[in-house]
């Protein structure tokens, strides 16, 4: 690995996301960095304008390639240490580059949060990666990191103070400023064009779908509006509960079972008491622009000043053996979509770089993978928190 010309390299870095990536890398590394990183675009003219645009040094590599260029794509991972793909829906575009990285082993981190997608990737390309020593390391921005780690966090806590994990824990987001990604709706219509193969729709409505060869206890659907009893609020459904789930029980397989074979866990949207809360929990389950037309596109995103001002508030709680709440609070300081995303994802590239924390060959999750080392390093550099109470 240490005679790869790349220590890392952005795919799409003239995307949208891509763009913010390169940017928090240029801010965060600064100008006597040693590491060996590169912009991966299919435009050379592209590449040159956002160098000039993002004051980009000459040190930092361009690079041309195309994801449907197989052979001009395996070049390419082959000059990198890690692969950092920004590049959706992954499942009409991501196949190759997993393919690649797998034979060759090269580490990968993406934004992926297309479940079926994700299993197919498993089942064909698992093997592989273990026997190159490639970690392949899906869902590494706000699906599904916050909830990943957040999950992760709150059962150390709780079986260090009871000597065992919780059986049960809810995810509930409880603020949230800022808007998805055009990234996120497109691969949200693309899981539902797809969702029209049986075998897809299997997938997309098991709970443990990325935990092929176990199944584990019924899980609550969070589909519906609810009344929490214990928050005095109302919860509406979140649409991003349908991958942070299956990555948590994902983790949860790859970590031996650390929060037990009974594991059961559900996110919801908070939207406050009473009769207000009850008819915004009901607005909220009847929303579908994310799905339509209207929704935001690839390549568009929000402004530099609601990225800033934009924030997110999640709640894990664990009911404990004395009838109380065992909780842990992560919050982040930009708009999840985009400027949080940015950060997160370019930190678990950087996890991979890190000698001290080292997983083996495989398909991860963020939390299996990084574990501490991640959630040290988000709180140190991107901005978030994860507060036990």
């Amino acid at each position: 690995m240490s005679a790869r010309q790349f220590d890392l390299l952005v795919f799409g870095a003239t995307g949208f996301t891509g763009r913010l990536v390169v940017e928090y890398l240029l801010q965060h590394l600064g100008g006597g960095t040693t590491l060996r990183w590169g912009m991966v675009g299919r435009s050379a003219e592209k590449l040159d304008a956002l160098a000039v645009e993002l004051g980009v040094p000459a040190s930092v590599g361009r690079v041309v390639a195309d994801a449907a260029d197989v052979s001009g794509l395996n070049a390419v991972v082959a000059s990198t240490r890690v692969m950092l793909t920004t590049v959706g829906p992954y499942q009409l575009y991501g196949e190759p580059l997993v393919a690649a990285c797998a034979a060759l082993g090269t580490d990968y981190v993406d934004l992926c949060g297309e479940p079926a997608w994700m299993r197919f990737m498993i089942d064909r390309y698992e093997a592989q990666a273990k026997a190159s020593g490639a970690r392949i390391v899906f869902s590494c921005g706000f699906d599904s990191i916050p909830f990943d780690l957040g999950v992760w966090a709150l059962q150390n806590n709780y079986r260090a103070k009871y000597g065992q994990p919780s059986a049960r824990i809810k995810g509930r987001v409880r603020k949230m400023k800022g808007t998805f990604s055009g990234g996120t709706a497109a691969s949200l219509k693309a899981t539902m064009a797809a969702a029209s193969d049986p075998q897809v729709l299997a997938l997309l409505r098991d709970p443990f779908s990325l935990t092929p060869g176990f199944s584990g206890p019924a899980q609550p659907s969070g589909s519906k509006p609810a009344f929490d009893e214990k928050l005095n609020s109302w919860a509406a459904p979140f649409v991003m509960a349908a991958i942070n789930t299956r990555n948590i029980h994902r983790s949860n397989a790859l970590l031996g079972h650390a929060y037990g074979t009974d594991f059961v866990y559900d996110e919801m949207l908070l939207t406050g008491p009473g009769d207000k809360g009850e008819a915004m929990a009901k607005a909220v389950a009847a929303d579908k622009s994310l799905g339509s037309d209207d929704g935001p596109k690839p390549g568009e995103g929000p402004s530099r000043e609601e990225r800033e001002t934009g924030f997110y508030d999640v709640l894990f709680i664990a009911e404990t053996p004395e009838g109380g709440m065992l909780t842990m609070a992560v919050a982040g300081d930009r708009d999840p979509g985009y400027g949080s995303t940015s950060k997160m994802i370019a930190q678990s590239a950087l996890c991979l770089l890190d000698a001290a924390q080292c997983p083996a060959g495989g398909i991860w999750t963020p939390a299996a993978a990084f574990g501490q080392t991640l959630l040290n390093r988000l709180e140190a550099h991107a901005g978030l928190s994860f507060k036990a109470g």
